[in-house]
């Protein structure tokens, strides 16, 4: 009974948003706030992990508020509102850091302390290093399949790319980071005590 009334919260919920979105569609700032407000998180979460400071994520969370209120109009499926969405955090984003290639924004000293501050563990901090140090094809698919959870089927729709290419890069990524973690823990484990 509980699974039961579980899934008719979860269909109605979808069935709001859908009608939240049809009203975006149609000019209804207030239903696209709304929906907004839903993914806020997301979007932020989002946004940090490309740009990697507070600063320049809410730079890309608001320039992204304010592309999907200039272009809700564009969008042609309510269902893949949230899919839409992401594609313009990661493009703003990814532009974001386009722009600042050439500019240091912390010194590596001042990350290492930030990024201490902020892991819970050694191995974490070696797993976000590599993924950082990926190309921006395997970075993305991994960041979304596993720091926002969304399926390869969700990936692709979200960067306009074939599902074998989306699987092979995150296949790919994955096998980078573990040839290069690898190499850090299997020598620090044969190192005498």
């Amino acid at each position: 009974m509980m699974v039961g009334s579980l899934i008719d919260k979860v269909v109605n919920r979808m069935t709001v948003n859908e009608k939240k979105v049809k009203q975006s569609i149609r000019g209804d700032r207030e239903a696209l706030l709304f929906l907004l407000k839903q993914e806020k998180d997301k979007l932020y979460r989002t946004a940090y992990s490309y740009v990697r400071n507070e600063e320049d994520a809410l730079d890309v969370f608001q320039q992204t508020v304010l592309l999907a209120i200039e272009s809700i109009h564009q969008l042609r499926e309510p269902k893949y509102f949230t899919t839409w969405l992401m594609k313009i955090c990661i493009n703003v984003s990814l532009g974001v850091l386009q722009k600042q290639k050439n500019v240091i924004l912390i010194d590596e000293l001042k990350f290492q302390s930030l990024s201490t501050e902020i892991a819970t563990s050694d191995e974490k901090m070696d797993l976000l290093d590599a993924i950082y140090r990926l190309d921006e094809k395997y970075k993305t698919v991994l960041l979304l399949k596993y720091y926002e959870d969304l399926t390869f089927e969700q990936i692709a729709k979200v960067l306009g790319e074939p599902l074998g290419t989306v699987k092979s890069n995150g296949k790919r990524g994955l096998a980078k980071i573990k040839k290069t973690l690898k190499g850090v823990y299997i020598d620090e484990r044969t190192k005498p005590i």
